[in-house]
């Protein structure tokens, strides 16, 4: 890893953001459904090409293209997720959707970056944000469509309130921007819906695991990875706990 990667992480990010921006501003007067399955096709397509001229070398996951299993021998993957939240892109003008870029090295998401495209932000290992502190009471970040079951037991343990909210990525860095505090996922993912928000998310000096406290590790050959936990570090032993 160079700090090239971590550049390359940000610019590329912005780069489909800024594809999926001028796509989306065609909802209304075209069918939602089809701009959204052209903003998947159309920023998959320009990571992949990007990635493939600056980076010839390494292996490529992206949630929209094919699984190339040459990927568990390499030593460098990029795991992307070119439109995370694609409900909530179809859905202007909801900000709460993402593009994820992350570069992976020995099953560590080390480099990486989250567009917000609608936010005009763009959040990565480049450039690490800085967590405001706290407010006066715990927010728990939740799936708009699929709450955990669970959440109710968060609330009770934590004292917190709850924070509905589309996309994985958009979730993560809701704590990252101290918009909330704890993002707790056990509801089925994939890699690519969890690798670059872990990636800037740990540079952040947030806690990252599983949702039992165990690390997370990329780059398997079952590229699902259902759970996930995204806090602020001294709330990670009671969510933890809770949880059990």
């Amino acid at each position: 890893m160079t700090p090239a990667d971590h550049l390359d992480a940000v610019n590329l990010a912005r780069e489909a953001g800024q594809l999926l921006l001028g796509l989306r501003a065609r909802i209304g007067a075209e069918p939602p459904d089809d701009v959204k399955a052209e903003g998947d096709r159309r920023s998959h397509e320009l990571l992949m090409a990007k990635l493939a001229e600056r980076h010839p070398d390494d292996a490529v996951l992206s949630e929209e293209g094919t699984d190339d299993r040459r990927r568990l021998e390499a030593a460098r993957v990029w795991i992307v997720d070119p439109l995370d939240g694609t409900r909530e892109f179809g859905e202007p003008p909801r900000t709460d959707w993402a593009v994820h870029v992350a570069l992976v090295v020995g099953g560590d998401p080390v480099a990486g970056a989250v567009a917000l495209p609608a936010q005009g932000r763009v959040l990565s290992t480049f450039d690490p944000p800085s967590v405001p502190a706290p407010g006066p009471r715990v927010r728990l970040v939740v799936s708009r469509s699929r709450p955990p079951a669970w959440a109710s037991v968060l609330v009770d343990a934590l004292g917190a309130e709850l924070v509905e909210m589309g996309s994985a990525g958009a979730k993560a860095m809701a704590i990252v921007q101290g918009e909330a505090d704890v993002y707790a996922h056990a509801g089925g993912q994939h890699e690519w819906d969890s690798a670059a928000p872990v990636a800037v998310a740990g540079a952040a000096g947030l806690h990252c695991s599983r949702i039992d406290g165990s690390p997370l590790v990329y780059n398997r050959p079952d590229p699902w990875l259902p759970d996930l936990l995204i806090c602020r570090p001294e709330l990670a032993g009671r969510v933890i706990a809770a949880l059990r």
